[in-house]
């Protein structure tokens, strides 16, 4: 079976930079030590896999071309076809491809080495991954989900380092979805941190994590910290990431076009002016990093659907690139100043939702709908994600509104809500006879996360949709994220649907893999 190579994801031209000496050092343990041959620095990921597609990433440690084999097998006795593409300055030295023509339901070994551009006849050693594509048929079929990664908190090798991760490998689910904040770029890492009990966290540390990113070297910095825990690595190799973004990618509750103005942005000594600027560079080294697909008529964009199979569709969404300014919102009326996704994105959300034939409709948000988020915490003012408080719809509540609606008189059936972004773990019912806004079907919302990072309480719930609260498990003494990982409260969801019944099990686990909460959810077909 022939497949065909999209090499168009690795032609964007970027700043270059170079690996800094410290992160070469410390990652030196996971890689070759022959160094005169190129080195696959940070391991090899897969993502954005479908039934008969998926995009494969890699990084080198210097100007070299990535060769890729695909088989069926792990002795890649059934070599099908290879890919090549250049690893530059351009992009950081990483490089990723989209292979199209794969079998359905099947696994997929992918061998990767580099090649020497100034010295072809010089190859490094392979590294193996694998993936399973989606089914064609009703295979049953299982996902994880979480956000929150590195906040406040860095890689302490004697504390296993990110161990969220290797539970989550465990469980061998299909595919993880990442609902944002992939990176704290506005979180430095410090070399030790005082514990509650006396003890001491120790942090690898690096160069690039020891301030707020600004430069685009810093923002790629950040990424490869996190390719430097084990843990990370083992499970990019074995599972395939679909990834979304929100604020730490850039930095804190930031919005486009938001002046670094506030008392935050005074203490963290921002130089740059605007979180535009930032951003621009923070979409470079997040889409440089995460092995997503190319958007040819938007190179940047984020939101996207992906369809795993007759049993499910995922959707994708951002909801930090096209909202309005962060205020109180208040507006009655739907404008640019009440925008979350944005007209564009929200016409394209009910178009692919109305013609989704998968039994389940996933819409993978990276902020949760119900739950008060404060947007300036010094000031204690604003609204940073959906929900304004109490009452009728207003401001970006018009707009969920408008998308809940949809869905009720399209006859869009089985939509759920996943996300993470406030650090702890809780299960909502949205009910339209508790709620101020009536016009919607009843739902689910499932929040998850931190995976390594500190913990938080609960939000206030916002009541103008009606959601209960069913479960939830948070850090109890404050409001701050300021609990560590070692505190236990790192969380993760896990999905599986029933190939035969297409029942779905939605388990809420934490990072010593216990299920704390679980729920099934039988298709409705009417």
């Amino acid at each position: 079976m022939p497949i065909r190579i999209h090499r168009g994801l690795t032609r964007r031209r970027v700043l270059t930079t170079a690996t800094s000496l410290t992160a070469a050092t410390l990652a030196r343990p996971y890689l070759s030590r022959a160094a005169d041959r190129p080195l696959i620095s940070h391991g090899v990921q897969s993502g954005d896999v479908s039934a008969d597609s998926a995009v494969l990433w890699a990084r080198a440690d210097r100007p070299s071309r990535m060769r890729v084999e695909i088989a069926t097998t792990d002795s890649f006795k059934d070599i099908r076809h290879g890919a090549f593409v250049d690893a530059l300055p351009e992009t950081d030295f990483t490089a990723k491809t989209l292979i199209e023509g794969l079998p359905a339901g099947q696994d997929i070994f992918y061998r990767v080495r580099f090649q020497d551009i100034a010295s072809p006849t010089i190859v490094g050693e392979p590294k193996v991954g694998r993936f399973r594509t989606a089914p064609d048929t009703n295979r049953s079929v299982s996902f994880a989900w979480s956000g929150d990664t590195m906040g406040g908190w860095g890689i302490d090798v004697a504390r296993g380092g990110m161990r969220t991760y290797a539970t989550m490998l465990r469980n061998r689910p299909d595919f993880f979805i990442h609902s944002g904040d992939n990176i704290y770029a506005d979180g430095p890492i410090v070399a030790e941190v005082r514990l509650g009990d006396g003890q001491t966290w120790k942090n690898v540390v690096t160069e690039d994590k020891a301030k707020p990113a600004e430069t685009l070297a810093e923002f790629r910095g950040n990424y490869k910290y996190n390719l430097m825990d084990r843990n990370v690595l083992a499970f990019n190799a074995e599972v395939p990431i679909f990834s979304q973004w929100d604020d730490h990618e850039v930095t804190n509750n930031w919005w486009p076009g938001e002046p670094l103005t506030r008392a935050e942005h005074a203490r963290k000594k921002y130089v740059e002016s605007n979180a535009l600027l930032l951003a621009a560079r923070a979409s470079r080294a997040f889409h440089e990093y995460m092995p997503m697909r190319f958007t040819q008529a938007e190179p940047g964009r984020v939101y996207r659907k992906i369809s795993y199979g007759p049993l499910l569709d995922i959707f994708m969404l951002d909801m930090r690139s096209y909202r309005g300014p962060n205020g109180e919102g208040l507006d009655e009326s739907y404008g640019p100043e009440a925008y979350f996704l944005g007209p564009t994105q929200v016409a394209w959300l009910k178009r692919e939702l109305m013609n989704s034939q998968a039994t389940w409709k996933v819409i993978a948000a990276d902020m949760p709908i119900g739950l008060v988020v404060v947007y300036d915490t010094d000031r204690k003012w604003g609204v940073e994600a959906i929900a304004q408080g109490d009452g009728p719809a207003r401001g970006r509540e018009l707009e969920i509104a408008d998308i809940l609606t949809f869905i009720k008189r399209a006859g869009v059936r089985n939509t759920l809500w996943l996300t993470a972004d406030v650090h702890y773990t809780a299960a909502h019912y949205f009910d339209p006879n508790q709620a101020a806004f009536q016009d919607f079907d009843p739902f689910w919302e499932f929040v998850s996360g931190p995976i390594h990072a500190g913990t938080g309480s609960q939000n206030q719930i916002d009541k103008t949709f009606g959601p209960q609260v069913v479960y939830a498990k948070a850090r109890q003494r404050d409001s701050s994220f300021s609990g560590a990982p070692s505190e236990g409260l790192q969380f993760f969801g896990h999905v599986s649907i029933d190939g035969m019944t297409e029942v779905m099990t939605v388990t809420l686990k934490d990072a010593d893999d216990h299920a704390l909460w679980s729920t099934r959810l039988e298709p409705k077909t009417t």
